[in-house]
């Protein structure tokens, strides 16, 4: 089946407008923080730039675990190269590294 996800959090890289108005037309609440260019550019605008979205700096310090897996998964260079020929394969090597990293 497929499932919604509650809540989405993102990095700098997708925060587009285009983004953020898919999530909230299809309800999906986010947490992803402004570029640098995008805030300069609402504060030129003045009135006429529109209030910052909503950013919760404690819900966002939580990506931080997904991240640092990722990077330790990257660690296998099978894993980081994708040396494997078959999707089955590179699952495979993904579970047995997560196992060792888990134990």
């Amino acid at each position: 089946p497929r499932v919604r996800p509650d809540h989405v959090l993102g990095d700098k890289g997708y925060s587009s407008k285009a983004i953020r108005t898919w999530l909230r037309r299809k309800g999906i609440a986010h947490t992803i923080p402004e570029r640098a260019d995008q805030v300069r550019n609402r504060a030129r605008r003045g009135s006429r730039g529109g209030r910052p979205p909503v950013f919760d700096r404690e819900t966002y310090k939580h990506r931080n675990v997904v991240e640092r897996c990722f990077n330790r998964l990257k660690q296998w260079r099978g894993i980081a190269t994708r040396y494997d020929k078959t999707a089955e394969s590179y699952k495979a090597a993904v579970t047995l590294a997560s196992i060792l990293m888990w134990a």
